[in-house]
């Protein structure tokens, strides 16, 4: 039977073109080391929270290195596991990695990609050199023309070394990346490589997040166990980086508590659970917010970038409403290769049918009434605005001639018929909120409404009632007293005039500029 041949540009496509983000490697790398210290625990080697994950970025040197205290590998194992391609020992549904291939990403960023393991009990350091540069090389020599396989290729690139030790007791497992290539500097990044490790990988939430014992007790309460880990970059540990305040397009925003769900099949089976952040839900949460977004996790590592369900919501602004996380239990639900979702079966059908649903009717239905709310509020703001200036500008004597009183009070009047609605519509949600059982939109509902009566309350001052009253003293009266009656009434008759053709706020920088000049 004919042998079947593997080219050469398989591994460029298992390396170089498997990644868009060259820092998807720290993700692949962490991965890897979990499941190890997953079953350093279960074999005893490690007592619990013992297991840890150093990162080292070395930007003058252009080195990465990424270091575990796991099991290791022991030596009769070291270059067939290492070696072989999708040859994985590990099993679906029960390691974060299971495919086999993830170790080779390293070779498409650096010149040379070593790795470096020992096992406990054992004296013999095993080191394995890839030669990335010579990599690329045979492939590009096979492209055009010289044709090699991929077993040829990977033969031609590594090179194993053993070196005796006398710490017979530790075990560890070590990748180095050496020569990082100058497209991919933002590998060497401190302050890029913190911030994506801050949400790709299972670490901590930070401890100024309040909400953090909250989502650790409901995962307890329904059986799941979050995995976390002890990831630190040149020393400094990672945490996941929530926090209860952030920005949104109309101002600052708080999570004042949180909420939960959890997400079953046709079965009953739980697919997947979340919680999300609860907040006034004023506006969209602004770009640069980080945390923004309903991310996706399984085993607690993120799948994809931020708005990896953002397809799920009708309207794509639904998701920037909201802080969260969704964590996939299904073991059906299996990242694909690149993970950044999950692969197709039936599974995932019905996970995105479930989640469509409870996004595009509890979730929609929470941000539209929190944004009514708010709305309703900004409409009495606006009105005690345009009430204190019309008053203002009354006192100072502003008006230029009666119609343009008449103007005023008519915008204020509408101002305030609008207020009057909104008063009607708050007191409406505030007695919904009292009866419903809609729990999340009661809170928010209630925490808007709380918030608010804290504040100083609309003072609505009587308006001029006779318009057609004229005006005891008028603008020019006031600041051109030093020309003459004619000449002000001509004036005023101009500033008249450039008030009807033109807005307010123009005609007022028209009129103050005249002022000016005619002082």
């Amino acid at each position: 039977m004919r042998e079947y041949i593997f080219g050469a540009n398989i591994l460029e496509n298992l390396t170089t073109g498997m990644y868009q983000d060259s820092k998807v490697i720290y993700r692949e790398y962490i991965q890897n080391a979990c499941d190890q210290i997953d079953k350093a625990y279960n074999m005893g080697l490690l007592k619990s929270n013992e297991g840890r994950i150093d990162i080292w970025l070395d930007a003058e040197k252009r080195t990465v290195s990424i270091e575990d205290n796991a099991t290791g590998i022991c030596t009769a194992d070291f270059e067939r596991t290492l070696a072989d391609i999708a040859n994985s020992d590990k099993k679906l549904g029960e390691d974060k990695g299971f495919r086999g291939i993830g170790r080779l990403c390293g070779l498409a960023y650096c010149k040379e990609l070593i790795f470096t393991s020992t096992a406990a009990g054992e004296d013999v350091v095993s080191i394995m050199r890839c030669d990335a540069l010579k990599m690329r090389e045979l492939i590009n020599a096979s492209e055009n023309g010289k044709k090699y396989t991929a077993s040829e290729v990977l033969r031609n690139i590594y090179v194993f070394d053993y070196e005796k030790t006398t710490e017979k007791d530790l075990h560890w497992f070590k990748v180095e990346m050496i020569g990082i290539n100058d497209e991919n500097t933002d590998m060497l990044d401190f302050a890029q490589i913190k911030e994506y490790l801050s949400f790709i990988a299972p670490v901590p939430y930070q401890n100024t997040f309040i909400f953090r014992t909250e989502v650790e007790k409901h995962a307890r309460l329904i059986g799941y166990h979050i995995d976390e880990y002890m990831i630190a970059l040149n020393g400094e540990p990672i945490f996941k980086k929530y926090t209860t305040n952030f920005k949104t397009s109309k101002g600052e925003d708080e999570v004042f508590n949180i909420a939960f769900k959890e997400i079953y099949d046709s079965h009953n089976n739980l697919l997947a659970w979340l919680w999300i952040g609860v907040s006034r839900f004023k506006a969209v949460i602004s770009r640069d917010c980080k945390m923004r977004g309903i991310r996706l996790r399984k085993e607690n590592i993120q799948i994809g970038s931020e708005d990896a369900l953002q397809k799920l919501f009708k309207e794509d602004r639904g998701h920037h409403y909201f802080i969260g996380e969704v964590f996939a239990v299904s073991k059906d639900l299996i990242p694909n290769s690149q993970r950044d979702y999950f692969n197709e079966n039936a599974t995932r059908v019905e996970f995105e049918r479930e989640m469509r649903r409870y996004f595009n009717s509890e979730l929609s239905k929470i941000y539209r009434e929190g944004s009514d709310i708010n709305s309703a509020f900004n409409k009495l703001d606006n009105y005690e605005r345009k009430e204190a200036e019309f008053q203002e500008k009354k006192k100072r004597g502003d008006f230029v001639d009666e119609n343009h009183l008449k103007s005023a009070v008519e915008e204020v009047k509408k101002a305030e018929e609008a207020a009057q609605k909104a008063a009607s519509d708050i007191e409406k949600k505030k007695l919904k909120a009292e009866t419903e059982q809609d729990f999340v939109v009661s809170q928010v509902i209630t925490h808007i409404v709380e918030k608010r009566t804290k504040q100083k309350p609309v003072k609505k001052q009587e308006l001029i009632q006779n318009t057609q009253q004229p005006l005891k003293k008028r603008r020019v009266d006031i600041k051109l007293s030093a020309y003459n009656k004619n000449e002000r009434k001509l004036i005023s008759k101009i500033f008249g005039i450039i008030l009807e053709s033109t807005d307010e706020k123009t005609a007022e920088m028209i009129i103050q500029k005249i002022e000016d000049k005619l002082q």
